[in-house]
């Protein structure tokens, strides 16, 4: 709770939480319980409070999604990120009626099955992270729905429902149970031909989850984004401390403010936007534009 406030008045306007049984890579916990004071907090300071259900659901879990989605609402919720069309079906059982956000993570690659899920009550979409700066307009220029991008932080590369470590540890004669695998551990995988290249690597009860080795950072090219109209932007905090997150959410405010408020004369202030994220990123972890400028090649 103390970090969902310390963001807020750093100047983000929507705080994604959730509880892992039904959302993935959260940065934290909280319980169904917990939900209604979230929500009661953020309003307070003028941000939402997106829950998030983009969880791969598996047979055992479904029962209790209904009655979970429930008191979501009667928190007050603003939305819903789901990607599991299990969701839609929980909400309709359950007489829930909230926005929804599609995040099909990999897969939210074109505008076409964005407004297909449009029609099934979705206002936004989040896009994957691959797609290049062209594809990232192009899709903003045919979809029906609001359109959200990642523009900070670390990405997924690869997630398994398997618990792959503790399997490894068990391969090599160890204990799993000694080894602690949650998002605390600070595990990483390094290919053999990229020893500079640490990919952080972490399990917990959704399965096995593989980062990027690097972090997006858009903060100097916003303007290409606003002028495109992009309508969120989503910093990730996942695997870094609140004293970092808080900053970087500080720049964007102040990047996307001084744009809004005049968009002809903006100039992008390195010193003031980009200098504090630099002086906090961990040495091992470059900045980089992600795919944004990268050709696609298939």
């Amino acid at each position: 709770m103390d970090e969902l406030i310390r963001l807020i008045e750093a100047g983000a306007d929507a705080i994604q939480i959730g509880d892992p049984r039904f959302g993935m890579r959260l940065s934290g916990h909280f319980p169904v319980e917990e939900l209604g004071q979230a929500v009661k907090a953020a309003h307070e300071r003028g941000a939402r409070v997106y829950v998030v259900c983009n969880n791969i659901m598996d047979n055992a879990i479904l029962p209790q999604l209904p009655d979970y989605l429930k008191q979501v609402q009667e928190a007050g919720a603003d939305a819903i990120v789901f990607g599991d069309p299990a969701v839609l079906i929980a909400m309709k059982q359950a007489g829930v009626s909230l926005p929804l956000h599609w995040n099909a993570e990999m897969t939210s690659t074109n505008y076409v099955t964005a407004n297909y899920w449009g029609t099934k009550g979705a206002v936004r979409v989040v896009l994957a992270r691959e797609l290049n700066m062209d594809q990232v307009l192009e899709f903003k220029n045919n979809a029906k729905l609001e359109v959200q991008v990642q523009v900070h932080g670390m990405t997924n590369i690869y997630h398994s429902k398997r618990a792959l470590v503790s399997n490894y540890f068990v391969h090599q004669g160890q204990d799993p149970t000694d080894a602690n695998l949650s998002q605390d551990r600070k595990l990483f995988l390094i290919e053999e031909e990229r020893q500079d290249e640490r990919f952080p690597v972490y399990e917990d009860r959704n399965g096995t989850h593989i980062m990027s080795s690097d972090d997006v950072c858009m903060v100097e090219n916003m303007q290409e984004l606003l002028e495109a109209g992009i309508d969120s932007f989503k910093i990730e905090g996942l695997l870094k401390p609140i004293e970092y997150t808080e900053t970087v959410v500080r720049c964007y405010r102040a990047t996307i403010d001084a744009y809004m408020a005049d968009p002809e004369g903006f100039e992008f202030d390195e010193e003031q936007w980009l200098e504090p994220i630099r002086a906090l990123q961990h040495p091992e972890r470059e900045l980089s534009f992600g795919f944004f400028y990268k050709e696609q090649v298939y």
